[in-house]
């Protein structure tokens, strides 16, 4: 091949023989995050004649150095392409080279772009030369003395004609910091160190180094240090790399990769690595180490090792603005990091969630926010599908939420649950690999049926809250068809709730499924309220089966009582009537007031009840007694339907010892309580029919109470109704009217009649209990003069303490108002005793007219008005109040 030629072809590292065990664990857990692409080979670099081996490497853009052992620097122009494949290729063409004239190798190369130089360490001595030419500068500027430099890529001279360069001295323990521009040095700072330095690193003031047993952090602008942790020299190379700002990569003891910031501390886990790493870089989110055998990968994230390359004979790693070169003495070679997306999608199509996520989180500093937000919520979304495939639900149900799923994705996986008319088509590129829920879990119904109850969790969880909106007809279609399925509880909980099921999908569903209750819920939500009842007359009567409720004809009961459509209610009226009059009458017995009012006419009501006497007499009952509507003829019709039923339910043969029955109890109290109803009416039906204490009642209606009585007394002997009925009819009345009523009471029980020793009995008990209700000196005049003292002493005690009480209560009364009468006496002797001057000068106050003869009114304010004046207004001058004249 040409000295010059521009061709690269396909070269394998160095030595790719590994023994099998140790590839087997470097592929366990691999993650291939980079490919080693050849760039340079020894045929482009050297000839067969030459004997230099390549010794350092500095890259810059498009330019590409070498310097070799026997003193050469090589220029090359690096050109990248990518094959169809999406794998990078290398082509470097060789521009120039040239010796610096010096015996010894060319230790390090630096390219300071900004100057257009390349500086040169070969030979203790540091030289400038044009980065294309490779000709030194004219002036022959130099820094000499020099082990090692570093260039500080956070400057602190604010120049940008000029770079920073830190230099290890031949001078022991000293570092140089030295100001380089295109044709001259200048040194700014001599530092002393406590060891000799072997490696340095910079970062403003800041510098990293490396000593024989220890690294150090030393600030040259303060002189402060900090020392960071041990290192011996003797048995391992040091490796000091400045990674980011006020941050470095070390090689420290044990085999690790430690971070150091600048404060002295490590904000980040170390890595671990080969005992004997030579160099080390890092090209985020992994820090790259080269061994004798080995490039390793190991993630800044996870700290886990991730990639293994063989690679002998290396002897260089570096990085130059992101690019990680790679070197064995004899050609250099370029580290080609994989896109992130395509690792991270590599990791999930592995499965390995875990760490596509942490790769993921860790991308975020080299993408742009939009464009990371979606890549990650996609991520987020193709773990949430494996960890979803996996059964692992939880896990999965907290990365759709994170991703933000629509959640239709989801759903589309279960065949038939998205509406028909759902215009939803999946993500593309697909997030997952499944057509449907069937080829996901293999046909394991067991695995079916644990992600249908997955799927309805997380579609309850949803509903509600923001990821629902747009499509809240396809969740709640959807989780309706699977509570139906499943005959969950949760069903019937979402029909009677706010929902959005789409009406002609659940209904179909439902149907399917003999949901039939459920399906008359879905049609009453939808304002169909006809079809709902309709269904459920159907499940009642048997014609379609449907066990959800044991009491749906209650139910429909209770739905038709608050339903405000009259024509629905009349319709079935008649149904629920037919069924159970008691229950069935309480669609008009139990209906708010406010809606009772419109399209239900108790006229009516009554009407159609006719059919059904019990269910009347239950309307009659919530009119005359929860209404209370004081109309005569619902008064009436109930006392007369409770007297009907009262007389069926009578033996042929009266009997008055004979248990009342509930009715006759009602019909009593109605009786009682009522005055609305057509009293003459109700006598003329109760004459004849064996009811004394009903008759008794509408005597005392009619105010004919000697009739009433005679019937209570000499009818029924029934002497506590007898008392309780003066109690009843003289409720309200005056005390003179109750006392008719007692009188006339003991008079029947003094009357001539039979069981004449029980009424006296009765007598003395009335007298002895009640007797304050009794004139004492008539009741005397009545008593038969064979009675003794003995006998009335409760009621003659009872007499006298009345008497006494009342003589007392009187005199007190009496004594009150002479004291009143002699305070206003005073107040009057007070009032004339002080004298009033009247003149024709003095106004009226009232009038403001003089008087004109001596007759006034003094108010006790002082205020004189005429006497006219005071009669037609009295109220005292300039006051508000009545006061009293004098």
């Amino acid at each position: 091949m040409d000295e010059n030629s521009g061709g690269a072809r396909e070269l394998a590292p160095p030595d790719l023989h590994l023994p099998l065990k140790l590839r087997a664990a470097a592929n366990m857990m691999s993650t291939k995050a980079f490919t080693l692409v050849p760039a340079i080979e020894r045929e482009q670099l050297l000839s067969d004649r030459d004997r230099g081996l390549l010794e350092c490497v500095e890259c810059c853009g498009r330019n590409l150095y070498v310097g070799t052992s026997d003193c050469f620097v090589y220029h090359f122009l690096l050109e990248e392409k990518t094959l169809p494949g999406g794998s990078a290729t290398f082509t470097a063409t060789r521009q120039l080279h040239r010796h610096l004239g010096f015996k010894k190798a060319v230790s390090e190369l630096r390219a300071a772009s900004a100057l257009s130089r390349l500086l040169v360490l070969c030979d203790g001595c540091i030289s400038l030369v044009h980065m294309l030419s490779l000709e030194p500068v004219p002036s022959g500027a130099r820094i000499k003395g020099a082990t090692a430099f570093a260039l500080n890529e956070n400057p602190v001279s604010g120049d940008p004609f000029c770079v920073e360069v830190c230099i290890i001295s031949v001078k022991r323990r000293t570092i140089q910091v030295f100001l380089v521009y295109e044709d001259r040095v200048q040194i700014v700072r001599e530092v002393s160190t406590p060891e000799q330095p072997l490696a340095v690193a910079v970062d403003g003031h800041f510098l990293c180094l490396a000593l024989t047993t220890q690294y150090i952090i030393l600030n040259y602008s303060t002189g402060a240090a900090q020392d960071l942790f041990p290192f011996c020299s003797e048995e391992r190379r040091p490796i000091v790399k400045r990674i980011g700002r006020q941050e470095f990569l070390l090689a420290g003891p044990g085999g690790l990769g430690m971070f150091a910031t600048v404060a002295g501390i490590s904000q980040r886990a170390p890595v671990r690595w080969s005992e004997n790493v030579i160099g080390a870089a890092v090209c985020f989110p992994y820090v790259v180490a080269l061994d004798d055998e080995f490039i390793t990968v190991h993630s800044m994230l996870d700290q886990q090792q991730k990639q293994t390359l063989p690679f002998k004979e290396g002897h260089i790693l570096q990085d130059f603005e992101g690019r990680v070169i790679v070197a064995t003495s004899k050609g250099v070679y370029i580290l080609v990091p994989l896109p992130l997306e395509k690792q991270i999608q590599d990791l999930l199509a592995s499965h390995r969630v875990e760490e596509a996520l942490v790769l993921a989180k860790g991308a975020r500093r080299n993408i742009p926010k939009e464009k990371f937000q979606v890549m990650y919520r996609r991520i987020l979304l193709q773990a949430g599908f494996i960890q979803f495939a996996q059964l692992q639900f939880l896990e999965a149900k907290e990365l759709f939420r994170s991703g933000q799923l629509d959640v239709r994705e989801l759903i589309s996986l279960y065949p038939l649950l998205l509406p028909t008319s759902s215009s939803f088509t999946r993500s593309h590129p697909p997030l997952h690999e499944f057509a449907d829920l069937n080829q996901l879990t293999q046909g394991d119904q067991d695995k079916v049926a644990k992600c249908k109850r997955f799927l309805m969790s997380y579609l309850n969880e949803v509903r509600s809250t923001e990821v629902a909106n747009g499509y809240k007809e396809d969740i709640d279609t959807a989780l309706l068809k699977l509570y139906a399925e499943a005959d969950h509880d949760s069903l019937l909980d979402l029909l009677v709730t706010e929902n959005f099921c789409l009406l002609p999908d659940s209904a179909a569903w439902l149907e399917k499924h003999k949901k039939y209750f459920a399906l008359g819920l879905l049609y009453h939500y939808n304002h169909q309220d006809a079809a709902a009842v309709q269904l459920w007359v159907s499940i009642v009567n048997g014609d379609i089966q449907d066990s959800t409720r044991s009491d749906l004809y209650e139910y429909i009961v209770d739905f038709l009582t608050y339903s405000t459509d009259p024509d629905l209610v009349w319709r079935h009226a008649d149904w629920v009537l037919q069924r159970s009059q008691e229950v069935g009458v309480q669609v008009f017995t139990k209906r708010p007031l406010d809606e009772q009012q419109s399209g239900f006419n108790p006229d009516d009501i009554i009407s159609c009840l006719k059919k059904y006497p019990q269910a009347l007499v239950k309307y009659l009952e919530h009119l005359v007694t929860e209404r209370r509507l004081q109309k005569e003829e619902y008064h009436t019709h109930l006392a007369v339907l409770y007297l009907d039923e009262v007389l069926q339910q009578r033996p042929c043969t009266p009997d008055k010892d004979a248990e009342v029955t509930e009715t006759q109890a009602k019909l009593r109290r109605l009786l009682q309580e009522s005055d609305l109803y057509r009293v003459h009416f109700l006598m003329d039906r109760t004459r004849g029919a064996g009811l004394p204490l009903e008759s008794a009642i509408l005597h005392g209606k009619l105010e004919q109470h000697e009739e009433a009585l005679h019937i209570l007394v000499h009818e029924l002997a029934d002497f506590p109704a007898a008392e309780d009925y003066c109690l009843w009819r003289s409720e309200g009345r005056d005390p003179p009217y109750r006392q008719r009523l007692f009188h006339l009471l003991l008079a029947v029980y003094l009357g001539p009649g039979p069981a004449a020793p029980a009424r006296t009995v009765a007598a003395v008990d009335l007298l002895n209990r009640h007797a304050v209700e009794f004139d004492a000196a008539q009741v005397l005049q009545l008593l038969p003069g064979t009675w003794s003292v003995q006998l009335l002493r409760p009621f003659l005690m009872g007499a006298m303490r009345d008497s006494i009480h009342a003589r007392r209560t009187t005199q007190v009364a009496v004594g009150l108002a002479r004291s009143e009468n002699l305070i206003y006496k005073y107040d009057k002797m007070k009032l004339k005793g002080s004298s009033v001057r009247l003149s024709d000068k003095k106004l009226c106050q009232m009038c403001q007219n003089p008087f004109l003869e001596p007759v006034f009114v003094r108010y006790p304010n002082g205020g004189l008005v005429h006497t006219h004046c005071a009669a037609s207004r009295h109220t005292e001058p300039s006051s508000p109040s009545a006061g009293a004249r004098t």
